[in-house]
Order: structure tokens, then C-alpha cells, then sequence
């Protein structure tokens, strides 16, 4: 090849498309130097583009070794410097640099965001012989081969320097950080049991926590208190209508007795009659968190899962770039055009065609704008391979929030009823769509109350009381967070980024702080906390990590030096970290504590059914390695209870009983497989999964 330009993507995907779609042919030559692919287009000149497998470089210490801290010097370098397992990265960067070497431009087309900002620039800088003070930027938000040919055709002449020098300032801050309070937690208990196990906190991972500590103990001391409701069955023209009483609590069953008495046997009255009519306006479009928070309300999906579906529609040039902010729709991406490209999908014709009648397409917009990408929306191009049924769902959810942006108000109409019954008041209310306007074009994602269709009503009318109801109940404690929930309360509080919040998520998970849909603080997550609480309080202080993520956010804008952010954050840990090396023995035993509970807590299924007394645990043969179900009283050779399990993926209790048996169930996770419920007692009548693996006898 003679002299060509470099073109450097993220992702093998990117490449491939970005390529083909600048080749003058449309066919693009793959090329692969030791494993690393790469690809040949042929335009106004020759252009090589070439992938990365995300970042390739990272943070680092100065000096190597993991057994000691403070750390405060580091420098960025390849990940299979800092990584075990990353081998193949070096391959990569050296067939980068074989490449960039006979170039004669260089042209950053990795993601327009932070993180793609820095994977771009660090290749640029170290793998290709600092060439970023020269390299010139494409920007798109899709992989459409229309947007990437605009984008070659008119590149922004210098690199994102802002986005750059905040994307490297977090990523050093996130380290420091991360690096020296992890470590300091894990040797700490390392050294007091002599047992390692990683036990790991962070600049936002330590505040998500606190959250849900707080939470958490906002249910365990709640009281319930009891209160009563009162209500009443009416009929009107054949129908019967639930009426609600004028106060929702009642708080004395002497009240709610009095209010039975006076009221039962007499019929009611119609009074005033209150009919209000009001738009419901369209939704606004995606952004990645309301994605991320709409999908799990509506398919369970957690925000690290959406998101990485997200990415792969993206990747197949479905939708556009999904990590953005913005809740905004420019003109410039075509409206109409996409709207055609859609009516492709039967699905869909009809509902287009609707819109595309419109005299204007305008798109109910958010206040949220972010000035790297659009809101999430679908480019238009049809699907080229077959889906699997979690990309059709998010391909179709932002589809048809698409569509509905466009659509008019839906016009909804409430009607109040008062209801005098011996002189005690009750209210009915009925509440119906007149027009659905956007409401069809989201369906079937489109949640409303049910309707409620009242017959006409007069004032004066008199209606017959069937029944007055007492219901006992009792207060209930705040709800749990779920991983959705949990998502929405870190934007609102400002902490994490749309990028990274998925996986602060993920990692409280994986860490074992939490467990379950419902997130439950474990006592690991209580123990890890109290520690940063009483050491470090300033650590999990939600105002400090919002008052550094807005300081990064002013790097960004030239508003900040990144020197001085930097400086700052390092002045602030020095004295956590000496705190946490003269208290380093009494940590060590609290979290040693904890994560031999956390250990136990991870392998107990449940109560023993059989004897009644001890706890079902996984545990494995000492003889053949191979797992099992055994109660803790077979040591004590009380209870010989024991029952297979599957050999091969994961098992962890499910924290539910079977509904046949009322035994307690494990999960089962393998590899490729949906999870799935073992219910392992042999005579329960459900229990169908025992179907699906050998049972295998255990010793």
C-alpha cells in the first residue's frame, strides 16, 4: 500500500461499517495482521481503518505491585501492562502501530463521547507516535453509511480536546480513589484472617451504597401502624361501582365502626359532579437513562443489560449512538425519511402513514440536551440478520417511542361524583380516554389507569348503597430500590455519568453489598459502609462526588484546569488514607467478620424441611468435588438429609419457596441458558425441572 489515511474506530463492528460505507464500491477489503482485523476502502485516496476492542490503555501505578498504599503516582499504559489476561492487546497495539506508520493523515472515528474521546486519543498518542496533536475528529450518531460519509466528508479539524482532558481526569480521579480504598479495605482484612477476598469501594460506588443503606434501614425500623379504610359498594343501572370515603386513613376502628353503623341500610345521594377533560401529552424521546428504567419497568431488563443491547443496535446501525443525554430530536436527522425507511415493517405501516399525513412532524422534546449526541432514535434501516427476542423488544420500544413523539395529545376526561350518604360523603369516580392520540403509536408500552366508564349521573339522583366495607390495614415501609429505581435516584443526585452507572450497579451486585431484584443490603454491604462512614465519611458524601463530577464537567467546558481538580481530589485522600492505616487492625476484624457471614449467607438455601432445625446448604463432596444440598445438622449427625444438584454452571439460593412444596429453591444458571428455578425435593408435584439435568448421586 502506499500512503493512506488511518482511520481509528472502538469496535471491530464500527470499523467494518465505517469502512464500507466510505469505499467507493461499498466493499470494503478485510485484511488481518496476526488475528487483528482491519479493513481497505478506496475513496478519494486509499484509507485503512482499524479497530480497537475498547480501551486499550488504563491507569496505572508508577511502580508495580499490589500488597501496599497509599498510591498516589501513576501513568497511563497498555492494559496487558496493568491486566492479567489481556495478552492479545499487545498483538493489537502493535499491528496499530505497523499500521500508522506508512500513514499520512489520522482521523479519530471512535465514539463521540468520553470514553471513546480517550480510547481514541491514547492509540493516537502512544500507539501511532503522538499523532493527536494532528489527527482530525469524525462525529456521527449513527452508523448509517449516509451519516458516516457526511462525517469523513466534513471533519472537525482537531481532536475533543475537552471531552479528553475530563474523560482523563475521571479516569485518574476514579482510580486514585478506587486503587487506595480498595486496597486499603482488602489487605486490612487480609492481614487480620489471613484469608484474601477483594472488597472494593469508589468515588460513586461507596455513595450509590449509601443510598441504599439508608433505605434499607428506613425499612427494617419501620412500624406498622394500623389504620382503617372505609368503602362502599354502589349501583347504578345494573352496575356496581366501587365508591371511596372522603378520608383515605382513618386512624381509630371506633371511627371506622361509627361510619359502618350510620351508613349501612341507607342509600346516597348525588351532589356535586365534577367532569374534567385534559391533554395527556406525548413522551419525550429516549434518552439512555429513561431507556434504561423503561425497560426494566416493562421487561425486567437491568440497566447493564439494556445498555448493552442498546449497543449492539447501534453497532447494527439500528438506532443511534445510545449513551447520550439528551431527550432532543434535531431536524437534521430527517423525520419523514425515517418514518418511510419504517413503513418497511408491517408492523408499522399504518401508524406511519398516519404521521407522515401530518402537515408537520414536530416531536414533543425533554429539557435534557447534550451536545455530543441527539435523544435515541431509530435510523430507518431494517434489521440484516434475525434479532434475538431482547433486541426486538428494545428495537421496537424505541421505535415506537419514536412514532410517538410525533403523535398528538391523548385527551383524557376524569368525573368526581360526591356521594351524601347519611350525611357522610363518598367519592366515585369514573375516568375514560375520549381521543388515544400518541397513545396508539406506544401501544402496547403506553401505561394508564384503567378506565372506569360511569353511567350518566344526575345531581339529586338518588343511587343504591349495596354494601359498606371496613378493610383493616396497616402503613407500609418505603419500598426497596430495584435496579431501575436505583438508576433514576443517581441521575437526579448527580453522581456517576450515563456511561457508568449501569456498572457501579452491576458491581454492588457482583461485590455481594446487595442481592436480589428488590435490592437488599447484605451484612457485607452494611459492614464495608460503616467502615467508609466512620473513617471516611467524607468518601461517601454524595455532595463531594456531585461537586467533583461538576468540576469534570467544567474541564470539559475550558471552565477548569484539570491540574487543579486533580490536586485537590489527592488532598482530600491523604488524610482518609492515613485514617485507614492506623485503624488498619480494627477494620481488619470487622471486615473479616463480614465476609465469613457473607460467605455462609451466599451457600444457605433455607430451613431444613426434614428436620426442621438446621439450614440447607450448598456443599460439595470432600470425596468426588461434586456439589450437593446438605443440612447443617449432617454434621452433628442428626439429619441425613442430602439432594443432588446440577454439576455443571452456577447455583445460588433463589430466596423463594416452591409453590407446590413449600421448599426452598435454588437457581441455575449455565452458560447460553436462560436461569432457571430447581425446586430439588424428589416428590414435589411441580417439579418439572428435575427433567432437565442427570441426577448424579453424591457422597
Amino acid at each position: 500500500m502506499g500512503k493512506y489515511a488511518l482511520i481509528i474506530t472502538e469496535k471491530p463492528d464500527a470499523a467494518q461499517r465505517i469502512a464500507s460505507a466510505l469505499d467507493f464500491k461499498g466493499k470494503a477489503k478485510k485484511m488481518v495482521n496476526n488475528g487483528v482485523p482491519f479493513y481497505v476502502a478506496e475513496r478519494d485516496r486509499q484509507i485503512v481503518v482499524v479497530p480497537a476492542v475498547g480501551h486499550l490503555y488504563t491507569v496505572a501505578e508508577e511502580k508495580g505491585g499490589r500488597n501496599y498504599y497509599p498510591v498516589f503516582n501513576f501513568r497511563w499504559v497498555p492494559r496487558y501492562v496493568a491486566e492479567r489476561g489481556a495478552k492479545q492487546i499487545r498483538v493489537w497495539l502493535e499491528t496499530i502501530s505497523k499500521l500508522a506508520k506508512d500513514a499520512e493523515a489520522y482521523i479519530d472515528a471512535c465514539d463521540y463521547d468520553i470514553e471513546g474521546s480517550i480510547i481514541g486519543y491514547s492509540i493516537l498518542k502512544y500507539a501511532c507516535g503522538n499523532k493527536e496533536s494532528i489527527a482530525k475528529r469524525m462525529k456521527y450518531s449513527t452508523l448509517t453509511k449516509e451519516e458516516l460519509e457526511k462525517s469523513y466528508e466534513e471533519l472537525l479539524p482537531t481532536l475533543d480536546f475537552g471531552l479528553i482532558e475530563a474523560g482523563r481526569t475521571r479516569h485518574e480521579i476514579d482510580w486514585l480513589y478506587g486503587i487506595n480504598l480498595s486496597r486499603a479495605l482488602t489487605i486490612a482484612a487480609k492481614d487480620w484472617s489471613g484469608r484474601y477476598a477483594t472488597i472494593s469501594t469508589g468515588r460513586v460506588q461507596g455513595p450509590t451504597l449509601s443510598f441504599l443503606a439508608v433505605r434499607e434501614k428506613a425499612i427494617r425500623s419501620f412500624v406498622p401502624t394500623p389504620y382503617w379504610e372505609v368503602k362502599a359498594e354502589v349501583e347504578i343501572e345494573g352496575k356496581v361501582f366501587e365508591a371511596e370515603y372522603e378520608k383515605d386513613v382513618i386512624e381509630t376502628k371506633k371511627e371506622a365502626d361509627t361510619i359502618l353503623s350510620e351508613c349501612r341500610g341507607k342509600d346516597g345521594t348525588a351532589k356535586n359532579i365534577e367532569i374534567k377533560q385534559f391533554h395527556q401529552m406525548p413522551p419525550t424521546p429516549f434518552d439512555i437513562g429513561t431507556l434504561q428504567s423503561e425497560a426494566y419497568s416493562l421487561f425486567g431488563y437491568t440497566p447493564r443489560r439494556t445498555l448493552d443491547i442498546a449497543q449492539r443496535l447501534y453497532l447494527d446501525a439500528l438506532i443511534s449512538y445510545p449513551r447520550t443525554s439528551s431527550q432532543k430530536l434535531p431536524s437534521a436527522i430527517n423525520y419523514a425519511s425515517i418514518l418511510e425507511s419504517l413503513s418497511g415493517v408491517s408492523e408499522y405501516r399504518k401508524l406511519v402513514g398516519e404521521l407522515l399525513a401530518k402537515k408537520e412532524l414536530k416531536p414533543n422534546e425533554g429539557k435534557k440536551d447534550d451536545p455530543a449526541h441527539p435523544a435515541i432514535y431509530p435510523t430507518g434501516k431494517l434489521p440484516e440478520r434475525i434479532l434475538g427476542d431482547s433486541e426486538k423488544r428494545i428495537w421496537d420500544l424505541v421505535v415506537r417511542r419514536f412514532m410517538a413523539v410525533f403523535g398528538e395529545p391523548a385527551i383524557r376526561q376524569s368525573v368526581k361524583v360526591q356521594i351524601d350518604v347519611n350525611g357522610h360523603v363518598f367519592y366515585l369516580r369514573g375516568r375514560q380516554t375520549l381521543k388515544e392520540g400518541w397513545l396508539r403509536f406506544y401501544e402496547p408500552y403506553a401505561r394508564s389507569a384503567d378506565e372506569v366508564l360511569l353511567p350518566p349521573i344526575e345531581e339529586g339522583q338518588k343511587l343504591r348503597v349495596k354494601k359498606i366495607m371496613v378493610e383493616d390495614k396497616f402503613t407500609k415501609p418505603p419500598p426497596r430500590y430495584n435496579p431501575g429505581s436505583l438508576l433514576k435516584e443517581m441521575e437526579a443526585a448527580g453522581i456517576g455519568t450515563k456511561a457508568t452507572r449501569a456498572d457501579i450497579i452491576q458491581t454492588l451486585y457482583d461485590r455481594k453489598y446487595v442481592r436480589d431484584e428488590r435490592m437488599i443490603v447484605t451484612d457485607l454491604g452494611f459492614e464495608v459502609l460503616e467502615v467508609l462512614q466512620k473513617h471516611c465519611p467524607t468518601i461517601v458524601s454524595i455532595d463531594f462526588t456531585r461537586n467533583l463530577e461538576e468540576r469534570m464537567d467544567k474541564i470539559q467546558a475550558n471552565l477548569e484546569k484539570r491540574e487543579n481538580v486533580l490536586l485537590d481530589a489527592v488532598e482530600i485522600l491523604k488524610p482518609v488514607m492515613e485514617e485507614l492505616k492506623a485503624k488498619e487492625k480494627i477494620i481488619g476484624e470487622q471486615l473479616s467478620y463480614a465476609v465469613k457471614r457473607a460467605l455462609f449467607e451466599e451457600r444457605v438455601v433455607g430451613v431444613c424441611p426434614v428436620c426442621g432445625t438446621g439450614n440447607l446448604m450448598i456443599l460439595y463432596s470432600r470425596k468426588t468435588g461434586k456439589r450437593f444440598i446438605g443440612c447443617t445438622n449432617f454434621f452433628k449427625n442428626k439429619c441425613k438429609a442430602s439432594f443432588p444438584l446440577p454439576q455443571k454452571g452456577s447455583a445460588k439460593p433463589l430466596g423463594k419457596n416452591c409453590r407446590g412444596c413449600g421448599w426452598p429453591m435454588v437457581q441455575v444458571k449455565m452458560k447460553g441458558k436462560r436461569p432457571w428455578a430447581l425446586c430439588f425435593n424428589p416428590l414435589c408435584s411441580l417439579n418439572e425441572e428435575r427433567k432437565n439435568f442427570e441426577v448424579q448421586g453424591v457422597q
